[in-house]
């Protein structure tokens, strides 16, 4: 059974691309397109999510932070995909429980290496 992997961002063509590339590595994706949009379709299939920084209603900081706030989710990891890569603010997403950074552009093989690595 492949794991459930959760794609957040408001890009429609971002989230296609992901969704189509960790599909053909055979894992499942549920895709929101916001943070509040995120929250209400994580569940406890879910064994990761890939989440944009810069989003509309609730940005990925604002999500990693009520994923965290959510004793079932404590250790889900939880990986931005943004094209964000100043320090410090990598450093408010690890702060806010953030497992790991992707910057965008990013290439398939890349996001994939990362899947892997996290969900072993």
């Amino acid at each position: 059974m492949a794991a459930t992997i959760l794609t957040v961002d408001d890009s429609k063509s971002i989230r296609q691309m992901v969704t189509f590339t960790l599909q053909q590595a055979g894992y499942s994706v549920i895709e929101a397109e916001d943070g509040k949009d995120a929250l209400t379709k994580i569940n406890s299939s879910v064994k990761m999510v890939l989440s944009d920084l810069n989003m509309p209603n609730m940005n990925g900081i604002e999500l990693i932070k009520a994923i965290r706030a959510n004793p079932s989710y404590k250790f889900l990891p939880v990986i931005m995909l943004t094209t964000e890569s100043q320090g410090d603010i990598k450093q408010q997403g690890k702060a806010a429980g953030a497992t790991g950074w992707i910057v965008k552009p990013f290439n398939p093989e890349q996001l994939l290496g990362v899947v892997k690595k996290v969900l072993g």
